[in-house]
């Protein structure tokens, strides 16, 4: 049954991916764009990636702004919206807190709001590091009372895009089960590229991982042996994410989108640079000293790095009997991550170390 969606962050890489795939499925979608100007754009990446430009439309709006920018006219059209897809936020690294949270947290507020009085199915985007509680716990986060935490001591220990992140779940959900409105969120591991074409969007954290990688920029293996980069390809978080919002059991539920195949990180590397030609780092260096490294600025401008990525880089390894049986139940075969780590890799390479274009 065709029906119609709303999706904030879908110029985004996820959200190009997702919105050519509800769209494939025959669902109208129409995006949040601070410059819907840009929406023959957009089309044109959705179809390349498989979707139906046809399907795609633009409403002009802004999650930092009140009511996150919409006119009268576009909430009466949105009000025919069945699901509200969440996944915009701005991503990157050293964003100040007050920019952070007027954007992720205020911004989720904002779209959740809009969803319950709607009366649409919120299906929101956190992150893996939700479901470490070990870690959510050291950095401060009570989660019996996530409303009497400390944020700014959590953002201070963790950076502003991560902090705001976590932040906006904890308050997204509180926001929801005020006024009852229906939710399930997703929780995506680190977003790897397509696991057919290997499509990535330059900047990605494991593009930049790649890249650097090729250019001999990562002589040593973060961490030790026991640390991994926990991965998802992006076409099989896209269709767990549709999933989800149609799916009557999901309501008030949590999923965990991460493959338990993902390689360690030496591996990871060991598989690109194999694939590329490149020379494997054989050392490690602990991550303390890594982070500190990085806390000197050029350094981390030549390593092209940032001290507050490092924390996605685990040892923690997660339970995901659920997702699979979540894949069993709707019919989604799990891709081979190996081999979309190497279609991965010659994406990355063709398209933005050695000068090709690609979508972007």
């Amino acid at each position: 049954m065709s029906v119609e969606c709303f999706v904030t962050g879908g110029t985004g890489f996820i959200g190009q991916h997702l919105i050519a795939c509800l769209s494939s499925k025959g669902h109208t979608v129409r995006v949040l764009m601070r410059r819907p100007e840009r929406l023959a754009a957009l089309r044109e990446q959705v179809d390349q990636l498989g979707g139906i430009a046809t399907k795609v439309f633009a409403v002009a709006g802004d999650l930092a702004q009140e009511n996150i920018g919409l006119s009268h006219a576009d909430r009466e059209v949105l009000r025919q919206s069945r699901v509200v897809f969440h996944l915009g936020a701005h991503f990157a690294w050293g964003l100040s807190m007050e920019h952070a949270r007027a954007v992720n947290v205020e911004g989720s507020r904002r779209v959740a709001l809009l969803a319950a009085e709607q009366d649409s199915r919120l299906v929101m985007f956190g992150g893996f590091m939700l479901k470490n509680a070990g870690h959510l716990q050291r950095i401060g986060i009570d989660l019996a009372h996530p409303e009497l935490t400390n944020w700014s001591a959590v953002y201070r220990r963790v950076g502003a895009y991560e902090g705001s992140k976590l932040e906006a779940h904890f308050s997204t959900l509180g926001v929801m089960w005020a006024v009852g409105g229906e939710m399930a969120v997703i929780h995506p591991a680190t977003v790897c590229g397509h696991s057919r074409t290997g499509h990535i969007l330059d900047g990605q954290p494991l593009a930049e991982l790649i890249r650097n990688l090729v250019l001999g920029k990562l002589t040593a293996v973060p961490g030790t042996a026991d640390h991994w980069l926990p991965l998802v390809t992006v076409d099989d978080l896209v269709e767990l994410a549709a999933a989800c919002a149609f799916d009557p059991a999901m309501a008030g539920k949590e999923l965990l989108a991460l493959d338990g195949q993902s390689p360690g990180l030496r591996e990871l590397l060991t598989e690109v640079a194999t694939q590329l030609g490149a020379k494997p780092p054989k050392h490690h260096v602990p991550l303390r000293l890594l982070k500190l490294l990085l806390g000197i600025r050029p350094i981390a401008r030549y390593l092209n790095a940032n001290a507050e990525s490092l924390d996605f880089i685990q040892t923690v390894r997660f339970n995901t009997a659920e997702v699979e049986r979540f894949r069993h139940k709707h019919g989604i075969a799990k891709p081979d991550m190996r081999q979309s780590l190497r279609n991965t890799a010659v994406f990355v390479e063709s398209n933005y170390i050695t000068g090709g274009q690609g979508i972007s």
